[in-house]
């Protein structure tokens, strides 16, 4: 009789085999996606240079606008699908990594089965959208049919829900749980309810409770406006559960395909190709050759470049998780204790959010124009974030400086051999802000192709670094970076899409009129309602994202703005500062959590380190909200 314990038995032979292969399988499949993106980025990248160089021949691309918009939907959902790939969607909540045993099961399965109802109800209702008579009909371009194109978004859901499954548990016996569970509450929500109302507040409570326990972020937000869509929008039994769902999806749809957000993917992916390489080695070696031998110095490096990195990435986290390790010792050399150049490091990660060409500040400038009742050009916003940004940086080189023990100063002169050096060196990465604020401000190109042309020339650099600098393998690394990128910005671009839905029935519930209605009741001053949005703003970027609050809440917040005569472009800087101010507050803002990861410190620890400067950016932040001119004066300059 056989050992069924043997390795070599054929039972076991046959398991391994098994696993073998579905193993080999992921790993094609993984590789075929992030292959697939990486194509989607650089065609968004190279179709507006195509459209430049034809331009001077008064031709172009036909249908290059519809191609782009479509290809930032299968960015958005592969994207998506990428991040729940390597289980890093997006979550709220840090609650699950303090729990072991039964009480880990439990979160991971009621997370996963509230996540497993959104997504599916959004992936068929995106279904039933492309199957809408007449939606998927209409020829794009090649003579392809729009729907082939849509048809990503119910494949990209249908993806996100499995990895989901697979993940909420070991054994295919717990992956069964939010299987059942979330086909049992699509259900029960299909049921055709008289009084639907009286499940809405019951839904919301699991919804929180499942946020709570590790839900997606797209799963909270998603699900709270399918809930409030299905309970408190009126809509006839017979017809509730479609309209939300297709609605859901439109929205989704609608919103992805923005012309103007193809610029998010790509000044993001221009960012990577800069953190891919020894960019920031050398930006590093040329201002400490600069400002190293003056007081404070190691400050001036850490604040220059991490402004530098965080303008062009868009995101905090990633300068301090990349940066951090580098600039650590530049700063404890220079006599700043432990503490000091934590906090240091973890308030400098977010300056830069408010320099063009940043993320925010593009999607500030969407989100509020599509409320139709002011209208921004990027332009504009780019400039009014120029003043209020250098403030900022300028206040925390200051209070660096004033840090610095005066025992560990040592005055040196400038070596100027190693100042030539350091500069040819870096005269690359000085460029891209020369080229991209050239191509944004000269009229040479519109946004999206200077968006394009700032990726390229970052891409430039990247080769020449890649090739001669660090002798890298370019075929296996930038695949693998570029689907790094596409997972940033699909996971971002996916909260944004079921976002848009929540704000549309903010809308639709009149809740913006009714804040204003509130607000002109119980506010005299104006004075007075810019101190209680600052307080409202830094709790809201304490909880959310920046991109999900900018989706969220400057729809509810503009027609506040236009009720108490305060200019958009000045009610923007004001709402990126006072998020940008969240990051840093205690006890839950992001940059906290990702400085506690990334130094191996206690939550506890990295907040009293971060005291300091969060009293700095407070005073800064008061600055930009009550002097406007730091704001207006530059785009009124310029019209």
């Amino acid at each position: 009789m056989e050992n069924a314990d043997d390795p070599s038995s054929p039972n076991k032979n046959s398991q391994s085999d098994n696993l073998g292969w579905a193993t080999k399988g992921r790993a094609i499949w993984a590789s075929t996606e992030n292959w697939l993106i990486s194509t989607a980025l650089g065609v968004m990248m190279a179709l507006p240079l195509l459209e430049i160089a034809l331009r001077r021949f008064n031709s172009g691309v036909s249908g290059s606008a519809e191609m782009l918009q479509h290809l930032v939907l299968f960015v958005a959902m592969a994207g998506g699908a990428i991040a729940a790939r390597e289980n890093r969607l997006l979550s709220l909540s840090t609650f699950t990594a303090f729990l072991k045993g039964p009480w880990a099961t439990v979160a991971r399965s009621l997370s996963a089965s509230v996540s497993v109802f959104v997504t599916f109800a959004i992936g068929i209702g995106c279904y039933q959208f492309i199957n809408t008579g007449g939606i998927g009909d209409e020829v794009l371009f090649f003579g392809v049919p729009v729907w082939v194109f849509m048809a990503v978004m119910p494949v990209g859901f249908a993806l996100l829900g499995l990895r989901i499954i697979r993940f909420s548990g070991s054994s295919w016996h717990l992956r069964l749980i939010p299987v059942m569970v979330g086909i049992a509450l699509y259900f029960f929500c299909t049921h055709s309810f008289e009084d639907v109302e009286g499940f809405v507040w019951p839904m919301i409570v699991l919804l929180i409770l499942a946020t709570i326990a590790g839900a997606p972020l797209y799963v909270a937000i998603g699900g709270m406006a399918l809930i409030m869509n299905w309970g408190w929008s009126g809509y006839f039994p017979e017809e509730r559960v479609e309209i939300t769902i297709q609605t859901q999806s439109q929205t989704l749809y609608g919103f992805i395909s923005n012309p103007l957000l193809v610029t998010l993917p790509l000044f993001t992916l221009a960012g990577y190709f800069l953190a891919q390489g020894d960019s920031s080695k050398r930006l590093i070696r040329l201002i400490h050759s600069i400002f190293g031998g003056v007081r404070g110095g190691a400050v001036i490096v850490t604040v220059l470049v991490c402004a530098f990195f965080t303008t062009f990435t868009g995101a905090s986290g990633v300068t301090i998780l990349a940066l951090g390790g580098l600039l650590m010792p530049v700063l404890q050399s220079a006599g700043y204790g432990e503490r000091s150049s934590i906090g240091m490091l973890t308030g400098a990660g977010s300056l830069g959010v408010l320099f063009p060409p940043c993320l925010p500040l593009i999607l500030y400038a969407v989100v509020a124009t599509n409320t139709k009742l002011v209208s921004l050009s990027l332009t504009d916003v780019f400039l009014g974030g120029a003043i209020p940004g250098a403030l900022l940086v300028l206040m925390t080189i200051a209070w660096g400086v004033w840090k610095q023990p005066q025992a560990s100063i040592v005055r040196a002169p400038l070596d100027w051999v190693e100042i030539r050096k350091a500069f040819i060196g870096a005269l690359g990465e000085l460029f891209l802000p020369i080229v991209a604020l050239f191509a944004l401000f000269s009229g040479f190109a519109t946004p999206i192709e200077a968006a394009s042309v700032s990726a390229f020339y970052a891409f430039l650099l990247y080769l020449v670094d890649a090739r001669w600098v660090r002798k890298a393998r370019i075929r296996n690394e930038l695949p693998q970076m570029m689907s790094e990128c596409g997972l940033l910005v699909g996971g971002v671009l996916l909260i944004l899409g079921v976002a848009m839905g929540l704000t549309d029935y903010l809308i639709f519930a009149m809740i913006p009129d009714q804040m204003v209605d509130w607000a002109q009741t119980t506010i005299e001053s104006k004075l007075l309602f810019l101190l209680a949005l600052n307080g409202a703003l830094i709790l809201v970027g304490c909880l959310m994202d920046i991109f999900s609050a900018i989706i969220v809440i400057v729809p509810l917040i503009v027609p506040l703005g236009v009720v108490f005569g305060i200019d958009p472009i000045h009610l923007g800087i004001i709402f990126l500062a006072n998020l940008q101010l969240g990051y840093l507050t205690p006890p839950i803002g992001m940059n906290l959590f990702l400085a506690s990861y990334r130094f191996g410190k206690p939550m506890s620890e990295v907040i009293k380190a971060s005291l300091p400067l969060l009293a700095v950016f407070v005073i800064g932040v008061l600055l930009i909200t009550y002097v406007p001119f730091l704001t207006t004066w530059l785009p009124g300059l310029f019209k």
